[in-house]
């Protein structure tokens, strides 16, 4: 039996943040709406600092580096499904879970009424 099998991971039912972590949406530079990967970031520090627990823990338990999980909590990394998945279930969620709480995070997002439009002045690229 591993060392980590008997230590004891306190998790907080969702959304119970202390008011001390900042709630509100991500935003992105411009007034874009954010990146994919920062709200990921955002909604895997939030949990964490509800949980009261520090990166190296939650790094430890999703078996991550600890600079690695503090790049994705700043939404510096676009991670893999593996490791969202293994950082999500270190935090007592599962994937969907914290795939919906970064989409409901998304939708929170104000849209402008003129969404602008991108021209390309009639030219394509295909990759």
């Amino acid at each position: 039996m591993s060392p980590r099998a008997d230590r004891q991971v306190r998790v907080l039912p969702l959304r119970s943040v202390p008011s001390s972590v900042p709630d509100a949406p991500v935003r992105a530079p411009g007034g874009r709406e954010p990146l994919w990967r920062d709200l990921v970031g955002g909604v895997l520090r939030r949990e964490r600092l509800a949980q009261e627990r520090t990166l190296k823990d939650v790094a430890e338990a999703a078996r991550i580096s600890m600079p690695y999980l503090s790049e994705l909590e700043r939404g510096r990394k676009e991670a893999s499904s593996e490791v969202l998945a293994a950082a999500a279930r270190a935090l007592g969620l599962g994937l969907g879970d914290l795939l919906s709480l970064a989409h409901s995070e998304l939708n929170r997002y104000p849209r402008s009424a003129a969404a602008p439009t991108a021209s390309h002045g009639g030219l394509c690229l295909a990759a």
